[in-house]
C-alpha cells in the first residue's frame, strides 16, 4: 500500500509543469572597465575648474580641420599624378586666396623600407608638392615642408591598400 501511495505522488509530480520564477533582477555588476571610465567621467574636472595655463600646456600647436586636401603617391615614387596635380590645383587656390595662412607639407610613407630611406623619401613628397605648388603662384613663404617617413601612418593595416593611403603628402594650416 506504501508503494501504492508512492507511485502515485511520483505520477502526480512528474504530470504536473513546474513553474520556476525567475529571481528578481539584481543590480548588474558593472565589468573593472567600465566601472574604470565611469570613474573617469565623474572624477574629470569641470571646464570651470580647469586653469588657463593647464590648456596651455596641454594645446601647444592649434591644428584646424584643413579644407586642403592630401595628395598620394605611387609605391617608390615622388612623381605628381594628373590626379595629384588636379588637387594641388584647388589647393593653389585656396592659398592663394588665403595669403596670411601658412601651410605645412608633410610628407609620409607606408612601412615598407628601412626608417632613413622612408625620411628621405618623405622628404622628396613634401618638396614635390612645394615645388608644384610654387609654379601655381603660391608664395615660399606660406610653405614648409616636413618628412614623418613611415612615423605618422594614417591606416595601420598590413596591406596594400592600407599602404596607399600612408603614402601621402597632408596639408596641415599651422596657427
Amino acid at each position: 500500500m506504501v508503494v501504492l501511495a508512492a507511485l502515485a505522488f511520483v505520477a502526480a509530480c512528474v504530470c504536473q509543469p513546474q513553474v520556476v520564477k525567475p529571481p528578481p533582477e539584481a543590480a548588474k555588476p558593472v565589468p573593472p572597465a567600465e566601472k574604470k571610465v565611469q570613474e573617469e567621467v565623474v572624477a574629470a574636472p569641470k571646464p570651470a575648474e580647469v586653469k588657463e595655463a593647464e590648456v596651455k600646456e596641454e594645446a601647444p600647436m592649434k591644428e584646424e580641420v584643413s579644407p586642403l586636401e592630401d595628395i598620394f603617391f605611387a609605391f617608390d615614387d615622388y612623381s605628381l599624378t594628373d590626379t595629384a596635380k588636379a588637387t594641388l590645383d584647388k589647393n593653389a587656390a585656396w592659398m592663394k586666396n588665403n595669403p596670411n595662412t601658412k601651410v605645412r607639407i608633410e610628407g609620409n610613407c607606408d612601412e615598407r623600407g628601412t626608417n632613413e630611406y622612408n625620411m628621405a623619401l618623405g622628404e622628396r613628397r613634401a618638396n614635390s608638392g612645394k615645388k608644384y605648388l610654387s609654379k601655381l603662384g603660391v608664395k615660399e613663404g606660406q610653405l614648409a615642408t616636413v618628412s614623418y617617413g613611415e612615423e605618422k601612418p594614417f591606416c595601420t593595416e598590413h596591406n596594400e591598400e592600407c599602404w596607399a593611403k600612408n603614402r601621402r603628402d597632408h596639408f596641415v594650416i599651422a596657427k
